[in-house]
């Protein structure tokens, strides 16, 4: 492995980090402040690093050949966060860690059905297990079944419609204008809606908004840092490290401990996506 490749390979493990404990950090504040309030934070706080960063070229960043699509791509991450967030406030941090871990696999089958790429029986039967493991995490029909699980389902569709649109546009954009645009979408359309939910904060809340400010904002300068240094293809399999991440923030901030079921669940959802990972690129 070259001295790049680790290092692609360490920024994405640390972003990952950082992202995990981002959600653990917004399982607490949101009871406080409200969901949306807490995805304003987390949204607001990337514009900030982002605005610093593209600053001296920013007339250039904000040329875009796709507006309406940017717009779009944006909507829909931003529907994301909030589904998660939602999901994370209401159900274990490992259980919803896990569902949106259904992303990789449903962006397969997106690409296949709107950007035409192929989808053979490899990709379906990947598909397939992803939808049995996502299955075996909710449960449906059991007595531990909640209608909360379905947040992080919408999260990892609408994380999916948003990366297929991101793959759209990919080619003839510049990655820091749509990073920029995902960024300021989503802080003025919260800047519009979020103050008629906001609850006065106490000084732990306020804590708590810093820290998923710092989180958000390092996990994304890292995750920059990683794409830069690496492929994509080669970091893809080290997002699942948020899954270890998320079974420990989960058991030692909220005692929370993924069941038999829940972990079963997980390994069949991450091993699903990763032998899509592993179809699409060692043997293609």
């Amino acid at each position: 492995m070259s001295a790049s490749a680790g290092r692609a390979i360490l920024f994405m493990v640390l972003a990952i980090l950082c992202f995990s404990l981002m959600d653990a950090t917004v399982k607490a504040l949101a009871p406080r402040i409200g969901v949306l309030s807490a995805l304003w934070v987390r949204y607001a706080g990337q514009m900030a690093v982002v605005l610093l960063l593209v600053l001296p070229r920013l007339h250039l960043v904000v040329r875009t050949r796709y507006p309406g699509l940017q717009f779009l791509r944006s909507l829909l991450l931003m529907g994301a966060t909030g589904f998660f967030f939602t999901g994370i406030s209401r159900i274990p941090l490992t259980d919803a860690t896990a569902l949106m871990s259904l992303n990789p696999v449903l962006i397969t089958l997106g690409a296949a059905l709107f950007l035409g790429e192929s989808l053979g029986p490899r990709r379906i039967t990947g598909i397939a297990l992803a939808m049995l493991g996502a299955l075996i995490v909710i449960r449906p029909g059991s007595g531990v079944f909640q209608l909360a699980a379905l947040f992080p389902v919408g999260a990892a569709v609408c994380y999916s419609a948003y990366a297929i649109l991101t793959r759209r546009v990919g080619p003839d954009e510049n990655p820091w204008t749509s990073l920029f645009y995902t960024g300021l979408v989503g802080t003025i359309l919260l800047s519009l809606i979020a103050p008629a939910q906001w609850q006065a904060p106490d000084s732990f809340a306020w804590v708590l908004i810093v820290l998923v400010a710092a989180f958000g904002t390092m996990g994304q300068m890292l995750l920059i840092q990683a794409f830069s240094s690496g492929e994509a293809t080669m970091l893809a399999p080290y997002a699942y490290c948020g899954l270890g991440f998320a079974a420990i923030w989960s058991a030692l901030f909220y005692a929370e401990y993924p069941d038999l079921w829940t972990i079963c669940g997980a390994l069949v959802i991450a091993g699903s996506g990763l032998y899509v990972w592993h179809r699409e690129t060692q043997l293609r």
